[in-house]
């Protein structure tokens, strides 16, 4: 973005972005608040009540819109939708209300079911993902994964939704979020709009709604184009970056209140949080490039992730599946069609 800070293409009052975890003391957000020079950002805070969350977000942006990214699924694997009589993901989530054992994670595969997905509930020896899917009628372990969560050119593989073990594992906060934030505001007529099932990110943006979105830490560092050196989890690492983080800001007008400031030089903290913390100013300033027009709002057109699977925000790689289909639809693009007046003529978009 050049010249004033306050020529944006939103009128989004607030922008944040919230880690998950199922342990309230690893949810953190990072808030930014629309000012004359751009946006103010805070130091990161807990999330606080979930219940309460989405309703304190529009408090504070005085009945502006609110754009949320949150760290953690919103949709579900295609393999899983085929089998799913509704038209899509908020259909699915409403139904699910109905379903009183969704998100207890089952200890065993005989226990699954899909309307019991999760598992395993602890680890037990010779367990694999492969029979995870394969006890949910999914295929091979891919059908456990959407596309947004394959690896692509620029980084590794996502965890997929429904498994619920170890480090590398999303299961846990999608419980968290959908059970105790998602369903209760849907329930009581909330106006929260999810990307990217409801539209465009930017369109979503309403006077007192919350457009909510997934957002991914791996993703943003790219988007941002931070490259960090060693591991996030090691304070002196995050501390490192803490220039060109600050560099990131100053690029989106975002400016940082002093704690942020000294949060980002030291690191964000040795206690367990502090990858937290990183993490959650990394998404607000995911979601802030977005609002600049830096990076897109929408999604890949492919039904399953626009009414099923989700993608994550400002992401443009492909996985590989993705991009095999774009290779062939390209070549189908300048196909020679035979019996055309010219044969060497081109055909445009089918």
């Amino acid at each position: 973005m050049t010249g004033n800070a306050t020529r944006d293409l939103t009128p989004a009052a607030l922008a944040a972005h919230a880690d998950w975890s199922i342990d309230p003391r690893k949810r953190w957000v990072a808030v930014a608040h629309r000012c004359p020079q751009g946006w103010h950002l805070s130091e990161p805070r807990p999330v606080g009540e979930v219940a309460t969350f989405l309703a304190r977000l529009r408090q504070e942006a005085s009945g502006g819109p609110v754009a949320l990214g949150v760290d953690l699924p919103l949709g579900v694997p295609r393999a899983y939708a085929a089998l799913r009589p509704e038209a899509g993901f908020l259909e699915f989530l409403h139904t699910t209300r109905n379903w009183p054992d969704f998100f207890h994670v089952c200890a065993s595969l005989d226990e699954l079911t899909p309307q019991r997905p999760f598992y395993p509930a602890r680890g037990i020896a010779g367990m694999t993902r492969a029979a995870h899917a394969a006890a949910l009628g999914l295929g091979p372990a891919s059908g456990l994964s959407r596309a947004c969560d394959q690896a692509t050119t620029e980084r590794p593989t996502g965890a997929p939704l429904f498994w619920t073990l170890g480090a590398n594992q999303s299961g846990k906060a999608a419980i968290a979020a959908w059970r105790d934030m998602l369903l209760p505001a849907l329930a009581s007529g909330e106006d929260l709009r999810i990307w990217p099932f409801a539209g465009a990110f930017l369109s979503l943006l309403a006077p007192g709604s919350v457009a909510l979105a997934e957002t991914y830490p791996a993703e943003a560092l790219r988007h941002l184009g931070i490259r960090l050196k060693g591991s996030k989890r090691r304070q002196s690492d995050r501390a490192a970056a803490a220039d060109v983080l600050l560099a990131a800001m100053h690029r989106l007008h975002a400016i940082p209140e002093p704690a942020l400031q000294s949060a980002a030089a030291h690191g964000f903290g040795a206690d367990a949080a502090g990858e937290d913390r990183f993490d959650c100013v990394l998404g607000v300033l995911c979601v802030l490039n977005v609002l600049a027009a830096h990076r897109p709002d929408t999604s890949p057109d492919d039904p399953w992730i626009r009414n099923w699977e989700g993608w994550v925000l400002g992401q443009t790689a492909l996985p590989k599946s993705l991009r095999r289909e774009a290779e062939l639809d390209r070549d189908a693009d300048h196909r020679e069609v035979p019996g055309t007046k010219d044969e060497g003529d081109r055909v445009g978009t089918l």
